[in-house]
């Protein structure tokens, strides 16, 4: 994904998106760097330059918690973002050795097919759909797969109109397969789906490249529906025991609202033959079918 190391890439990328201003640094004449010099840095960070150069070029493996919180705060990075640029600093034989894929529990795919009034689905590190109840398929049958969320944003047609913020949306899934590769570096799943969204979206390649951070957690959404229009929802979504590499995302419609009125034409819809969701798993799904 990059010709630098995953822990350089993250802070070079935080390092250039920063301004002198927004650290309390003068900015005097024209400056041949995005963002802030290595040197600035180092020096809010309370290390020598040459220890942060070595930083950003891989050649420091070790730094100590102290380090790592100095520079965390040098680049005014937020919990999550110091979160991640601690586990981007993991050996390989620190890093947890449960992060493959693994099938969705029987229970939990009860447990979602019992919430006919509400859309549910599992996702993976990459947003891959790994399961969904009939009422999310409904929800998604715009379409041509509901497959991955980000190939969903990003290259299906359908995406700009279903996400009524789409740059919300967009930036938002970037930032959750950026959080899912700091726990993982060496995913190959992760690794396939960026690099084909990266050949397909030049948006999707250039959001990557930020190195923005953020979890799935809960927020509200604005979609729209070719057959039922717009939708405003609830969302949450939730670490599955047992499977820390799944997230159950669940939408919720407020009682007695065009939105929970146009869910129940959705759930209609689903129990009818000619609407039913194909059979085949869409886990198995490659991001970049067509």
């Amino acid at each position: 994904m990059s010709n630098g190391t995953p822990l350089g890439d993250f802070l070079r990328a935080r390092r250039e998106a920063l301004k002198p201003h927004d650290v309390g640094l003068p900015e005097h004449g024209r400056r041949r760097v995005p963002g802030l010099r290595r040197e600035e840095v180092a020096m809010l960070a309370g290390v020598s330059s040459d220890y942060y150069i070595r930083l950003e070029q891989g050649r420091e493996n070790s730094p100590s918690p102290q380090v790592l919180d100095a520079v965390a705060q040098a680049l005014k990075l937020d919990a999550e973002a110091t979160d991640h640029l601690n586990r981007l600093c993991l050996t390989a034989s620190q890093r947890p050795r449960d992060r493959g894929e693994a099938d969705v529990s029987q229970q939990l795919l009860q447990l979602m097919d019992g919430w006919e009034h509400t859309p549910a689905f599992v996702v993976g590190p990459a947003l891959d759909i790994m399961a969904g109840n009939s009422l999310a398929t409904a929800l998604h049958s715009g379409f041509e797969k509901f497959d991955n969320l980000a190939r969903m944003v990003f290259v299906d047609p359908a995406g700009r109109e279903f996400y009524q913020e789409w740059e919300r949306a967009a930036h938002s899934c970037v930032a959750e397969i950026r959080a899912a590769y700091g726990h993982d570096p060496e995913s190959a799943r992760i690794a396939e789906v960026v690099a084909e969204l990266s050949a397909q979206s030049e948006e999707f390649a250039g959001i990557w490249q930020l190195h923005d951070v953020k979890s799935k957690s809960q927020e509200g959404k604005h979609l729209k529906h070719p057959q039922v229009g717009d939708l405003h929802i609830k969302f949450a979504a939730f670490t599955v025991n047992g499977a820390p590499h799944q997230q159950l995302v669940v939408y919720q419609a407020e009682p007695a609202t065009p939105t929970a009125t146009a869910f129940e034409t959705l759930r209609a819809m689903a129990t009818q033959p000619k609407h039913a969701p194909t059979a085949a798993p869409v886990a198995d799904l490659a991001v970049g079918e067509q």
